[in-house]
């Protein structure tokens, strides 16, 4: 009973699947549920999956190509191909295809595709074209690449675990690399000959151009900030030092606004002494040898320096001093309720309220720098805010009065993680080294590459870490892995193998030998290819040594079939992760992935009984 009834959860999971009206990770839980509500699972056994080191890792993964991505090292390794492939998009897609190979044959699958998400998605961008063209090619030879070497996928190593338990040798780091070679070229091929008949057009949400005029640096473009902006320093002796801010009355005096304060920090106490920027609120108290960013006319801003003895820069990096780690610039919109309609920024108390600066006002196309301050603000104006990062992103929880256009987080990270690509680029390669000279687990490297990201400022933040997961991914991994649970324990798997033997014992063991493969590779669509190769391996193990065939050819066989799992998003980690990204459909891994499923099943059925003998 308890059999049947885990059949019909599969199914009609399997149906909901299809079907995508509700979204993948919800049917996976709703699965889940089914499962303990049946009485199938216990509940320790249901939430197994969410403490899987695959499903760890993954999440530790996103934390790495997130910080790849902030940093920019993303983009600066996907314009080194875009030079290197020029204007052709054929040697552009091989050229990508060729370095997901090879980063891939050194790290599991599942790392291989989240470090190369967002270089694949800057590169899209970049070229003006879709990244749903590229994104299922990079799962499907992600994949493929976990038979380039041993530890390139779990299930390689689960199948050479199951011939050293059985006393056999275990498998070599490079056993499988010609059967992988082999899979990789037919499969690059064919997807290169198809993906753009067979994918969607899907264009990124990060190609529109508004999103780009969003950016903070556009925005001080936009808005022509340079002319209006002044960096002085204090010099000693000047009558400023020691005054607080709203003692000197710069905006009511001069019409002058200062938007930031750069100090150094107090070199008597520190064995290391750095500078730092700080909001330049009401209390603050100006110092010897700071240096103030100003906003006015050149008329005032010569005048202040004048009577207050200040020495005027003239870097001409005042635009670019303007953002930093500490420091963002956002543009915001009135609502049409707000209770800043036809009030002047002196009267709603901006700055004392969100302890920002308004900067300039967008009205209609014509930008306000002089005198704002008078200004009554009218339904449909922009107001360009500057301020300390944690300050916007409070404001933008604000709904009320102002709108923040854009995604102050994703503007603070990459302003906090400007210059330390290199730095990300190191990570990586440290967890790459960690991972293929298996000083840890592979989960361990992991999250010590994710960790490394967050305390060496690659990403400014553990909320930032959080965010940068993706959680629908996540959670359909970890709620599917007990549907393996469940089709062991109920003897249904064993069912299903033993008459794939029995049907299939007059053909010989090559005719037994498909029938694992194409078992393992039909259950491999619906559940994750290391709870598939856990499942089948000692099956493949049993049959091999029940007919008196070589063990090695039958544990080869179910690695190569345990990876070749295409045809939905959730036969493998890989597929997921790009299902969102790419904006795929559940019958957009149907009409590209099973076509090269069967036609790597004829080949491998060839070329596995060659290179490893029966």
């Amino acid at each position: 009973m308890e059999m049947m009834l885990t059949f019909i959860i599969l199914f009609v999971t399997i149906i909901l699947f299809m079907g995508s009206r509700l979204r993948a990770d919800l049917v996976a839980i709703l699965a889940l549920m089914a499962l303990v509500i049946t009485g199938i699972l216990e509940p320790a056994e249901a939430l197994a999956g969410f403490a899987n080191t695959v499903v760890i890792m993954i999440a530790g993964l996103f934390v790495v190509g997130a910080g790849l991505l902030r940093t920019g090292l993303a983009q600066q390794a996907g314009n080194l191909l875009l030079r290197f492939a020029g204007d052709s998009e054929t040697k552009l897609f091989f050229l990508l295809m060729i370095i997901v190979s090879f980063v891939g044959a050194f790290m599991s699958n599942t790392g291989t595709v989240a470090l190369m998400l967002p270089v694949v998605i800057s590169i899209a961008i970049s070229i003006k074209s879709s990244p749903s063209k590229y994104l299922i090619p990079l799962s499907y030879v992600g994949s493929l690449t976990g038979l380039l070497t041993l530890i390139a996928s779990p299930a390689n190593i689960i199948a050479s675990e199951t011939l050293s338990e059985a006393g056999y040798q275990a498998l070599s780091f490079f056993q499988i690399t010609p059967i992988g070679i082999t899979a990789l070229i037919v499969g690059i091929l064919y997807l290169y000959f198809t993906r753009n008949r067979l994918l969607p057009d899907i264009k990124s949400k990060g190609t529109s151009d508004k999103a780009h005029q969003l950016s903070p640096s556009q925005l001080t473009d936009d808005y022509n900030l340079e002319e209006s902006l002044y960096s002085v320093k204090v010099s000693a002796g000047s009558n400023m030092i020691g005054k607080a801010l709203s003692q000197l009355k710069l905006p009511a005096v001069y019409q002058i606004f200062i938007l930031k304060i750069a100090r150094r920090s107090n070199e008597d106490y520190r064995i290391f002494p750095s500078s730092y920027q700080q909001m330049a609120g009401p209390t603050v108290t100006i110092m010897e040898n700071d240096t103030l960013l100003l906003k006015g006319s050149s008329k005032m801003v010569e005048k202040l320096c004048e009577d207050y003895s200040l020495e005027l820069q003239k870097n001409g990096n005042e635009t670019v001093d303007l953002l930093s780690k500490e420091l963002g610039l956002v543009e915001v919109l009135l609502t049409p309720h707000s209770s800043f309609i036809n009030k002047t920024i002196k009267k709603i108390d901006f700055r004392e309220k969100y302890n920002l600066n308004v900067v300039g006002i967008n009205r209609k196309g014509d930008y306000v720098l002089q005198k704002m301050s008078s200004q009554r603000l009218k339904f449909g104006d922009a107001l360009l805010v500057q301020g300390a990062w944690d300050d916007i992103e409070l404001l933008a929880k604000e709904t009320k009065d102002v709108v923040v256009i854009g995604q102050p987080r994703e503007y603070a990270g990459k302003a906090s993680a400007t210059g330390k690509a290199p730095i990300a680029g190191l990570i990586m390669l440290f967890m790459v080294l960690l991972m293929v000279f298996e000083v840890f687990a592979p989960v361990i490297s992991v999250l010590i590459g994710a960790v490394l990201m967050v305390l060496t400022g690659c990403l400014r933040n553990m909320d930032d870490a959080y965010s940068e997961m993706n959680w629908e991914s996540i959670i359909l991994i970890a709620a599917m892995i007990p549907m393996a649970t469940a089709l062991e324990k109920t003897g249904g798997m064993v069912l299903l193998s033993e008459a794939i033997i029995d049907s299939l014992g007059r053909f010989g063991a090559l005719g037994i030998l498909a029938g694992l493969y194409f078992l393992t590779m039909t259950f491999g669509l619906f559940i994750s290819n290391t709870a598939t190769a856990v499942l089948f391996a000692p099956i493949a193990m049993n049959a091999a040594l029940a007919i008196d065939a070589n063990p090695y050819t039958f544990m080869v066989a179910i690695a190569v079939a345990a990876n070749m799992a295409f045809s939905t998003p959730v036969s493998s980690p890989t597929n997921a992760m790009v299902m969102t990204a790419g904006g795929y459909k559940f019958f957009d891994f149907i009409k590209i992935g099973v076509p090269l499923q069967l036609i790597l099943f004829l080949i491998m059925m060839i070329v596995i009984p060659l290179i490893v003998p029966l």
